[in-house]
């Protein structure tokens, strides 16, 4: 029996990441995927590759282990594989992985190991450990006065970068001015934020970071995934030209073409390995250029919203879940990915106009050219004939000219 005839991918979540997922599904295996989450986003809708339905409470353990117990009820015939489309939902499928039907598959880590990597503080340990550079850190606790926030105080120079280390938790706690991540140019600033996130019942470690200079195009993403055994199968490296400025989307890549580094992939793929790592991985990293090092920011237990960028260079995300986790087979030796292709989330006017570092412009109107350029939405199977996607797809598009005059600095 064909792949597509006994599997049907259910992914938890509405965003990017839920429509690009679905993609890399439909694209392999020409499968419709069905999505869950809160409520319903642009993203995901009129879409010809997910069909979504709202569920106002599946944030909740119970209510996500309910929702999927009874969708593999309904689809008992299926193998269903089950795949969180953000940090809180990849971690409450963690919580539950071992409580699902017989009938489901969901590639993710034990939450022993997803406790010791989810908080930034508790994976900068483990960097230390295992020999990976990240940005110099000072952790807050709770509130803090100005003249306990001094450089020497903190061990680096200002402007500093605070940030929570917990970004499920931090959202949980929502108020006025919320950003995913903050510039303090001063002790006084920085104070006056730490007051601002414990202020709103924020719980945990709050970050400040030494800032490593450059702007969007000194920032890289890489992308791997371990198999059922623990073993690293692929890893895809990006370099970022521009990311978006949105104060919730601060962070997010817009534009990425894919390279090679081995060293830089040697070293995390000896990380993942030992820990015990298991699906998907996605590091944010920052090249220093004060040392010629790159420095990691996070990991992210899941695919990133930017997945396609790897399945656009020819490394389909889907398969290796299916091939892996269904069908059982040997990926055989890991692939790191050394084919270059241009991927964005915007329009390449905007990437053109925005992004900072000439020779990225260049290298992307190169690609461009020869073919190897491709886009999260730009789907022809969902445009085509589909004119309220296409509407859609046009006025996301148009938005993003407003956000980058807007909010781009």
């Amino acid at each position: 029996m064909p792949v597509s005839e006994t599997i049907l991918p259910v992914l938890i979540g509405a965003d990017m990441n839920c429509y690009t997922l679905a993609r890399a599904f439909h694209e392999a295996y020409g499968v419709r995927s069905y999505a869950f989450g809160r409520w319903a986003m642009g993203d995901t809708m009129y879409s010809r590759l997910v069909r979504f339905t709202a569920v106002p409470d599946i944030d909740s353990a119970d209510t996500l282990l309910r929702t999927v117990t009874d969708f593999a009820a309904a689809h008992a015939d299926k193998t269903l594989i089950v795949m969180g489309c953000t940090d809180d939902y990849a971690s409450l499928l963690m919580d539950v992985r071992d409580k699902l039907p017989a009938n489901c598959i969901a590639p993710y880590i034990t939450p022993e190991l997803r406790d010791k990597l989810v908080s930034k503080a508790d994976f900068y340990a483990l960097c230390d450990k295992y020999g990976i550079p990240y940005p110099k850190t000072f952790c807050a606790e709770g509130p803090m006065d100005a003249a306990a926030l001094s450089p020497e105080a903190l061990g680096f120079a200002y402007p500093v970068i605070v940030k929570p280390s917990s970004s499920i938790l931090y959202w949980k706690h929502p108020f006025d001015g919320m950003k995913k991540v903050y510039t303090a140019a001063t002790p006084e600033e920085a104070s006056a934020i730490l007051a601002q996130i414990y202020g709103a019942g924020y719980p945990d470690i709050v970050i400040l970071q030494d800032r490593i200079p450059g702007d969007d195009s000194f920032m890289h993403v890489l992308t791997a995934y371990c198999d059922k055994n623990n073993s690293v199968k692929m890893m895809c490296l990006g370099h970022v030209g521009l990311e978006e400025h949105t104060p919730k989307a601060l962070g997010n890549h817009a534009a990425i073409i894919t390279e090679y580094n081995e060293p830089l992939m040697t070293k995390l793929k000896a990380f993942l390995e030992d820990v015990g790592y298991t699906g998907f991985a996605n590091f944010d990293i920052k090249y220093d250029s004060r040392d010629g090092s790159y420095r990691v920011f996070e990991i992210n237990l899941r695919q990133g919203r930017s997945n396609y960028y790897v399945t656009g260079a020819g490394l389909n995300i889907a398969r290796y879940v299916v091939e892996d986790r269904v069908l059982g087979s040997d990926l055989g030796p890991c692939v790191m990915n050394e084919k270059e292709t241009f991927w964005h989330s915007v329009p390449r006017a905007v990437v053109y106009k925005y992004v900072k570092d000439p020779a990225f412009v260049e290298k992307a109107r190169c690609l461009v050219r020869e073919g190897r350029e491709t886009t999260s939405f730009g789907c022809g199977y969902d445009l085509r004939w589909n004119p309220r996607r296409f509407a859609y797809y046009l006025v996301h598009m148009q938005r993003y000219f407003k956000k980058f005059k807007t909010y781009y600095k």
